[in-house]
């Protein structure tokens, strides 16, 4: 019988983008020689960047041949490596050159030699296929999470794409879900700290899982061979899978135009325009709707301790509070940080709420709080001194003609600070809208990676609990902060009158590195006139 040599296709694998401010990364080691044979997805090689240490993925199955060395520093774009057809298809019979051969194994009557990992089924079905589910890479600061609850128990049987455990990185909780159809096998365990890459359960299946496969199996898997499928059709990438999830779109619907025929976070974003059918809305909303009936995790127990006992109580850190801890010590340490004060005569503002307040929510659906009167003034002010809504990047200065302002939210889990993307070509309603539904997400922990990074200028308000008086931190890496307070009747000088009025302090940090005592100054005065004559805001005065 003679053998013919299968046409080899080589794929090229390039730097990837990891951040609008990195230019050029470090390889610092090769998880995969030259020569070996990788599976797709596989980490092949470790990268570094100023910023974080992440992996890079073989996008394809296949023959690994290393272009650049350890220790290269290589600009984004640039070619480290290229994966060829081969290995252990490397050469073909005769008989089967014309077909080529699937990678998803295609269950068929005749017993098959079990791979390597795998147990053996006892009756006579498919052998018990184990996959891997790993930390997958969420972001490019990030290089750890925190398990925070299993979703599902081991030894459940799950669905492809069904949420099975719930991570925590130090910005955001996300879901982790089932990549194929099985049963689960847990590895890792609640609170545990996991780098990214890490192993946190298997999955194992005999191809009836369930109930869920019926007895055409055999027929399907016979048919995706047939079309030349490999396990990665159909399968969307995490970022993928969690647009689909919150538009209620199926994955089974869609078609994968990534390596492999994955479902990649462009196709979902286009599968979201597909659903601006209001029936289709209106079945996707009934299926958002559905994580928040899931059982809450169980808080913490609280032991009291008997009177007159001297006990202490020990708490593991969570990943976000130990981050915020870190930068909020990084930033008092390397900025010039000051404060200045003024105070705000919100009787205005109150005027004008209680006046239209009603009518505002019949007609767009929203309340008219205080933060969309804040942001819009703080807009307006950074038009006129756009340092203080600047920002340092080595020895430039880089000012925005944007304002993506922050909102520093307090969600269960810590303070996050999602962000109002240009805020100054909202409207005020607009503005509620967006604040109400960033503060939802914050509530029920679903709040993602793109809603909290970015940012050119933060708002926070400490009024909401009390607070009369403070000096916040500014939000790194922008140069200032604006920190609202509670609102309390005091009695002022008005046009040589002692009156009562509902006033408000607020307070400006700023870095004084890049922003002068006039600009901020200036600045928050600037803000203060606007508050106190809102008809400004409208006439852009």
């Amino acid at each position: 019988m003679r053998l013919y040599k299968k046409q080899t296709m080589s794929l090229t694998i390039k730097v990837p983008p990891v951040g609008e401010s990195i230019t050029e990364v470090t390889l610092s080691s090769w998880k995969k020689k030259d020569g070996d044979e990788v599976k797709m997805d596989e980490v092949i090689a470790e990268l570094e960047s100023d910023k974080a240490t992440f992996e890079l993925t073989a996008e394809k199955a296949g023959i690994l041949k290393i272009a650049a060395k350890e220790g290269d520093t290589l600009p984004i774009g640039a070619i480290v490596a290229t994966i060829e057809d081969g290995g252990s298809n490397g050469a073909v019979t005769k008989e089967s050159a014309p077909t080529a051969q699937p990678q998803r194994a295609v269950v068929s009557n005749a017993p098959a030699p079990a791979p390597a990992g795998s147990v053996p089924a006892s009756n006579g079905s498919a052998p018990i296929a184990s996959l891997q589910v790993k930390v997958p890479t969420v972001g490019e600061s990030i290089t750890e999470v925190t398990l925070s609850r299993w979703i599902k128990k081991d030894g459940d049987a799950v669905a492809m794409d069904e949420a099975i455990a719930e991570l925590e990185s130090d910005k955001a909780t996300f879901e982790l879900t089932a990549e194929k159809a099985g049963i689960l096998k847990i590895i890792a365990k609640e609170g545990d700290t996991l780098p990214i890459g890490a192993v946190v359960c298997t999955i194992e299946g005999t191809g009836k899982v369930a109930g869920e496969r019926s007895s055409s199996t055999k027929e399907t898997a016979t048919a995706s061979a047939a079309t030349n499928s490999t396990y990665a059709s159909g399968t969307p990438s995490p970022a993928a899978a969690k647009i689909l999830a919150e538009k209620g779109v199926d994955a089974n619907a869609l078609s994968g135009t990534g390596v492999g025929g994955r479902i990649t976070k462009e196709d979902a974003l286009l599968a979201e325009k597909v659903s601006e059918n209001p029936q289709i809305n209106k079945a996707a909303q009934s299926q958002i709707a559905e994580p928040a009936a899931k059982p809450a995790a169980p808080a913490p127990k609280v032991e009291t301790a008997a009177p007159g006992s001297r006990t202490d109580r020990r708490e593991k850190m969570s990943s976000l509070r130990k981050t915020v801890a870190k930068r909020l010590v990084a930033v008092k340490n390397e900025t010039a940080m000051l404060t200045t004060f003024n105070e705000v005569d919100m009787a205005p503002i109150m005027e004008l709420r209680t006046k239209y307040k009603d009518k505002f929510k019949e007609k767009h659906g929203v309340g008219l709080g205080f933060m969309s009167f804040f942001t819009k003034a703080v807009c307006e002010a950074l038009k006129e001194w756009p340092a203080v809504g600047a920002r340092i990047e080595g020895e430039e200065v880089v000012y925005s003609n944007f304002a993506d302002i922050s909102i520093a939210v307090s969600a269960p889990k810590g303070l996050v600070v999602p962000v109002i993307r240009n805020a100054e070509s909202l409207s005020l309603a607009g503005i509620e809208k967006a604040v109400a539904a960033l503060a939802v997400k914050a509530r029920d922990n679903k709040l993602t990676l793109e809603e909290m990074t970015g940012g050119t200028f933060t708002i926070t308000n400490g009024g909401v609990f009390g607070s009369m008086m403070s000096t916040p931190i500014i939000n790194s890496p922008q140069s200032a902060i604006l920190g609202m307070h509670n609102i309390i009747e005091r009695p002022v000088a008005v046009n040589g009158q002692v009156v009562i009025r509902p006033m408000m302090y607020v307070a400006l940090s700023y870095d004084h590195r890049i922003i002068d005592g006039r600009e901020s100054v200036s600045f928050l005065v600037r803000v203060k006139q606007l508050l106190e004559d809102p008809t400004r805001l409208l006439l852009g005065v």
